[in-house]
This record gives C-alpha cells, sequence and structure tokens, in this order.
C-alpha cells in the first residue's frame, strides 16, 4: 500500500530498518544527481545532499513515539539553522527535498518516499531541460578615467546611445592627486559582440586612459 509503513507500532525489525536506512540512501544520491544536472557548482554540497535523506530518515526513526529525543532534535536542528550562512534558493530547495524524502522513509512510508522523489527529480529535471528558468541579464559596470581639463558632463552620451540600451551615472571621484576623474557607469549593452569596439571608442574619447568594462556583483537569489 502507498502510505503502509513497514514498521509496526514501536516495533522495528532488522530487515525494516536496514530497508529503510538503504532507501534514504539511494534516494539521497538520486537527489544529488538531480543538483548536479542543473549546471551549477556543486562542490562538496552534492555529497551533503546525498548524505541528508539518510540522516533524516535515522533521526526520525530514534526519535519515534519520543518526546523528550523529538524536543532535542528540534533544538539541534535550529542551533545549525542559525549558526549557518544563508543558502541560495536552489539550495534551500533541494534541502527541503532532500529532508522530505528523508521523512517519509523514516516514518516507514518506502513507496511514498520513491514515489514523490521521482515524481520531483523528473519534475526538476525536464523545467531545466526546456529552460524554465529565464536567464538573468547582468548589468555591466563601466568606469572611465578622464583628465580634469574636459568636462564630463555629455561627453560619452552619443556613445551611449549608439551602444547601450540605457547608461546610469553612479559616482564621480578624483584621482591622481585630483588630476584625473574617474565616472562609474550602470549600464546594458545593446549587443555584448560590440564590447570591444565600445571600449575602443571611449579610449578614443577619454585620451587612452583607462577604462574598465565588468560585470556588475549581484546578490544571488535567497529566501
Amino acid at each position: 500500500m502507498l502510505l503502509e509503513s513497514v514498521f509496526h507500532i514501536e516495533t522495528f525489525s532488522l530487515t525494516s530498518v536496514a530497508m529503510t536506512l538503504v532507501t534514504g540512501l539511494i534516494l539521497g544520491i538520486v537527489i544529488a544527481l538531480v543538483y548536479k544536472a542543473s549546471n551549477v557548482p556543486t562542490g562538496k554540497f552534492a555529497v551533503i545532499l546525498a548524505v541528508l535523506p539518510l540522516l533524516v530518515t535515522s533521526v526520525i526513526m530514534i526519535v519515534n513515539g519520543s518526546l523528550g529525543a523529538s524536543v532535542a532534535v528540534l533544538g539541534a536542528f535550529g542551533l545549525v539553522r542559525f549558526r549557518s550562512a544563508t543558502g541560495t534558493s536552489a539550495e534551500i530547495g533541494y534541502i527541503f527535498f532532500a529532508m522530505a524524502a528523508g521523512l517519509a522513509a523514516g516514518m516507514g512510508y518506502l513507496t511514498l518516499a520513491v514515489m514523490v522523489t521521482l515524481l520531483v527529480a523528473l519534475t526538476l529535471l525536464i523545467l531545466e531541460k526546456i529552460g524554465f528558468a529565464e536567464p538573468i541579464v547582468a548589468d555591466k559596470m563601466l568606469k572611465i578615467t578622464i583628465p580634469e581639463s574636459l568636462n564630463y558632463t555629455g561627453l560619452f552620451d552619443d556613445l551611449f546611445k549608439s551602444y547601450t540600451k540605457y547608461t546610469h551615472l553612479e559616482s564621480v571621484r578624483t584621482t591622481g592627486m585630483g588630476t584625473l576623474y574617474e565616472l562609474s557607469y550602470r549600464l546594458r549593452l545593446k549587443d555584448p559582440k560590440k564590447e570591444k569596439a565600445f571600449i575602443d571608442d571611449l579610449r578614443c574619447r577619454n585620451g587612452n586612459l583607462d577604462v574598465l568594462l565588468g560585470q556588475v556583483q549581484t546578490v544571488v537569489n535567497q529566501l
């Protein structure tokens, strides 16, 4: 039966425990493989995902029917949470995924745990394959150094109009003992393939002084 536990009331057999732990481990490996297939840097997080359902399964079996043990485990999880840095939305989602599989397996509902894992994994793979997540269009950071003799107001407006969708002057600061100005812009290019031509035109305009064009550091999606 789908919702029939392999455990009887307050009893554990060696066979049911072994079967439950093996199921938790297999489900964890499946979840870790799905996470690695999502084309994101994994590091040791994939390893943690692989064993997390097994750990949750073990904890659920240990605290089964024990109120005191349940409170102790809850406090331990709370301590770990507040001493850990907030992860990305993807990492937190996969942690909940692994915990759900581990909880179902730890309660003895192995069929349900397998079905949930396969369904969620298949859904994630399909959504990743069809490109369901919209790509993040990153703005560019532009820093231009000009001599103090140049009036920077409107100096590059024609180039910005030609090469960028929009441009915003973020800051102006003096450098080189006051002999130079450094202009910082936030912009988005119309055509990334014309980045070199854009820089070359800027260099012609600022007297071949320093021009820096790079990615704006953005905050990763978090929950």
